[in-house]
């Protein structure tokens, strides 16, 4: 459970620095190049040895984080277009909404088994998202696209399958840095490449940039890292880890939300926030 705990308030701190970047005017993507490479570093350091590059293009995990790296990319794009036209809530939404995938992946693909109330503390911690994350002028941005939410659901989705793919079945415990490192390490390069092929007049690169890169970066690492060595937990599923995890963050962004940035919640997002502790109570302790 620690583990679990770590993963959420790391990822809750990603929430808090990215609100940052938009009072001290960060150029985002640049920050989150900046951000990959020195999660690259922070797992090569954990590692305790700089690997051989033989060894690890041998292993049976090597492409994954090839595709994973891509895919961080990608999603993260996706989750800005979808900001920018249907609106930040629906972003939002979509990508905590996305707990579902690998919930059924586990009880499908891995036959874990539930307990009803379990199952009901999942449909519950579904509601509490949303509810938590809607905003009252939501529904006009969902009517404008509904390919850009689905297409953040499914990546974001098929992201969290996969990191319990790879350490159900290729990962040892000792590569679990390596393993995180590589994949913040391809999305640093394949962002790399993207400002390179997409970008024919390049928004100037200042120290803020940098520096907002380094402080996300570490957070970054750990939120995935410690995510995965939750998952080698076998007292609880998949499915109950996902659910806590997502639930967590929706908690502790929100109330960081309140307490820091002075945000107000309706009716709907406190009836969210109490519906998200019940489902963690129920999947947790039953």
């Amino acid at each position: 459970m620690l583990y679990l705990l770590l993963s959420i308030l790391c990822s809750t701190l990603i929430f808090a620095i990215f609100k940052g970047f938009d009072i001290m005017k960060v150029h985002t993507l640049y920050a989150i190049i900046v951000n990959y490479l020195i999660a690259f570093c922070t797992g090569l350091l954990l590692y305790g040895e700089l690997p051989s590059v033989s060894v690890v293009y041998e292993t049976s995990w090597f492409w994954g984080t090839v595709a994973l790296g891509v895919f961080f990319i990608l999603i993260f794009n996706l989750m800005a277009k979808t900001s920018q036209v249907a609106g930040v809530s629906v972003a939002s939404v979509a990508t905590k909404m996305s707990l579902a995938i690998p919930v059924l992946i586990g009880m499908i693909w891995y036959k874990e088994s539930l307990s009803g109330l379990q199952i009901l503390g999942i449909l519950l911690a579904l509601l509490s998202v949303y509810l938590a994350s809607v905003k009252d002028d939501m529904t006009q941005g969902i009517g404008k696209s509904l390919l850009l939410p689905a297409m953040v659901f499914l990546g974001s989705g098929i992201i969290d399958s996969s990191m319990k793919y790879f350490e159900e079945f290729h990962l040892t415990s000792d590569e679990v840095p390596l393993f995180s490192a590589l994949i913040f390490g391809f999305a640093a390069l394949t962002g790399l490449l993207f400002i390179g092929f997409t970008f024919k007049k390049r928004p100037k690169f200042q120290i803020k940039d940098l520096l907002g890169g380094i402080v996300l970066g570490i957070p970054n690492y750990f939120s995935i890292y410690f995510l995965i060595r939750a998952l080698e937990n076998k007292g609880f599923s998949s499915a109950s880890i996902f659910t806590m995890n997502n639930v967590g963050i929706v908690i502790c962004s929100t109330l960081l939300g309140i307490l820091f940035f002075k945000e107000r919640l309706s009716q709907k997002n406190w009836l969210g926030i109490g519906i998200a502790i019940s489902s963690i109570v129920l999947v947790a302790l039953f």
